[in-house]
């Protein structure tokens, strides 16, 4: 076992505190991480105030780490000592079932392993990235391409993933057109990938007061939902609407905004329950959907993009002694885009 510094929340809606944790030995598979970076994601503060219902504590959340590899077991194939890495929202699955077979580890059926709030196949809890070293099996591990600095590419882990596995399943691309509701952690990711994956972008957010960003990621058109106008303006655009937000949405009304065989697409995901009237969806065919993240091999192929694209995360980068005061922040959208945590800082 290593002993390293941490922040955790020791209880449910407690501030989180430094700390200390156990990380398991290095395994004949695992990397050792020197985590440089870890993103705060918007479901970190759901699982630490028990938003999404029970949870282990202490918790340690993160679950957008970037970093480099301190030390690799002795079957280690994919990384060396030195290499730039990544871990986002898994750190293992069964491997076996036919969603692992298919790249679709998020969605294993004996179930997957988060990176913190969980416990893996060994029985152990696992601990998140707001920490200085990680363990974790070479599979779930992902590489940093070189054109990425690795503070931006953090956010990417969830953020980059959460948004480009929806674009690219729903088929975005030239000819297009994309409405992305919310210009946050996950919206601007979302903004900044369709236009790179060559969509008409517009963003719909609940003021305008965004709206020289959003045109600067990449989008084409900024609406503010508060305004009854841009709803009938808007009536039959899209082919497909990725919603970031985490507050319940009137979705017919959003629905209204597709094309005749237009999809609604889910990554938010509300603490409550929503209504919904189904002649919304059953006039003009359309698809209300949900997507969760994506596999190891669809997280690669996201950060490759991101390389290639020169796509990076909008970020403010914090110390660690900040975190409560960034997770209250985030909760009052007064964050542009994604807070970071320097790990030095632990």
């Amino acid at each position: 076992m290593t002993t390293v510094a941490a922040y955790a929340a020791p209880a449910a809606k407690a501030p989180l505190e430094r700390t200390t944790i156990e990380r398991r030995e290095v395994r004949e598979h695992d990397v050792l991480i020197d985590i440089k970076f870890a993103g705060i994601c918007h479901s970190d503060i759901h699982q630490a105030r028990e938003g999404w219902g029970e949870a282990i504590f202490p918790m340690v959340p993160g679950h957008e780490i970037a970093g480099v590899v301190e030390a690799v077991g002795s079957g280690v194939t994919k990384f060396k000592v030195g290499d730039r890495v990544g871990v986002g929202c898994l750190v293992d699955s069964c491997r076996e079932c036919e969603n692992c077979k298919a790249g679709l580890e998020q969605h294993c059926l004996k179930g997957s392993v988060g990176t913190y709030n969980a416990v893996g196949y060994d029985g152990e809890p696992t601990y998140g990235g707001y920490a200085q070293k990680v363990v974790v099996d070479e599979a779930f591990t992902v590489r940093i391409p070189d054109g990425l600095s690795l503070d931006v590419a953090a956010p990417l882990l969830c953020a980059g993933i959460t948004t480009y596995s929806p674009l690219k399943h729903w088929g975005v691309a030239p000819g297009k057109k994309v409405a992305v509701i919310g210009l946050g952690g996950l919206g601007h990711m979302g903004v900044k990938i369709a236009h790179a994956l060559g969509a008409e972008v517009t963003v719909l957010s609940q003021s305008l007061r965004k709206k020289d960003d959003g045109l600067k990621m990449g989008a084409d058109h900024y609406y503010a939902t508060s305004d009854e106008q841009t709803f009938q303006d808007l009536a039959g655009s899209f082919d497909v609407i990725l919603s970031t937000v985490s507050a319940p949405l009137d979705f017919g009304a959003y629905l209204g905004l597709l094309r005749t065989g237009g999809a609604l697409v889910n990554v938010g995901a509300p603490e409550e329950p929503i209504a919904l009237n189904l002649f919304s969806l059953i006039g003009g065919n359309k698809t209300l959907a949900g997507s969760m993240i994506g596999g190891i091999a669809e997280t690669q192929e996201m950060l490759d993009f991101c390389a290639e694209h020169g796509i990076g995360a909008e970020i403010e980068l914090i110390a660690a002694s900040e975190i409560n005061e960034a997770y209250e922040r985030v909760l009052s959208s007064d964050v542009r885009y994604r807070f970071v945590i320097d790990t030095a800082t632990i």
